[in-house]
């Protein structure tokens, strides 16, 4: 049974994909990243970056436990241990690659800045938000592109998708006109229509807190508790 620590976010939505894709047995543990559960030391001990996703392993690749942070290299491992939506070898693994560093490098730090400055930032700066709207549509039209002959961004489906669909599928929260990137919409609805997305849509899907962040929560996720040394 591997653990699964999560919060209600893209980078835990695509674990929580790939799981389910799987059928790997795994049993989530809510951390609370707007109440500080990540800078607890148990958590730290398991993810030192106090980020969510995380899992441990107890049958890791030796036979031990293994604990793994940054929901990349998650899936990577997941891949590999169950020999499933990652090419073993050749081009086409270093095609899954490429486009999951896409993600890593780009649509999750873009379209994460996109949402800091246009929904939370305390002080509206059109600058930055002007930067992460145009930088974040770029990122769709390189992304329709690719899509123009795929069904899937690499070819056939993979952990790519995985990565991908948790952060661009929300059109609007991206300010992005879905019209304009057809080939994108229509990947995201094939990938949305996944029974495993479906499924962990449903662990790892709206937060339980709606409507503003309080002033508790702000002060973990952007104030100056997360740079205190633990």
């Amino acid at each position: 049974m591997i653990d699964f620590y999560i919060w209600y976010t893209s980078n835990a939505r695509k674990v929580a994909i790939m799981l389910e894709e799987t059928g790997l047995e795994y049993k989530t543990h809510v951390i609370d990243i707007g109440r500080g559960d990540q800078f607890t030391p148990e958590f730290l001990a398991i993810s030192p970056n106090n980020k969510i996703p995380a899992i441990v392993d107890p049958h890791g690749p030796d036979g031990t436990p293994i604990a793994l942070f940054e929901s990349g290299a998650i899936l990577i491992y997941l891949a590999e241990k169950t020999g499933m939506y990652l090419p073993a070898s050749g081009s086409a693994r270093h095609d899954v690659m490429q486009w999951l560093m896409f993600q890593m490098g780009g649509v999750g730090p873009m379209f994460g800045q996109y949402n800091h400055f246009h929904n939370y930032a305390r002080e509206k700066i059109p600058y930055a938000m002007e930067r992460y709207k145009k930088e974040s549509h770029r990122l769709y039209q390189v992304m329709d592109k690719a899509l123009e002959a795929r069904d899937y961004i690499a070819g056939d489906y993979s952990i790519a998708d995985m990565a991908l669909w948790p952060w661009a599928h929300n059109f609007a929260g991206r300010g992005q006109d879905a019209d304009e990137v057809p080939n994108v919409r229509g990947w995201a609805e094939r990938v949305g229509a996944r029974d495993a997305v479906k499924r962990a849509m449903q662990q790892v899907g709206a937060s339980p807190r709606s409507g503003p962040i309080d002033k508790e929560h702000w002060e973990n996720m952007y104030g100056e508790t997360q740079y205190v040394s633990r």
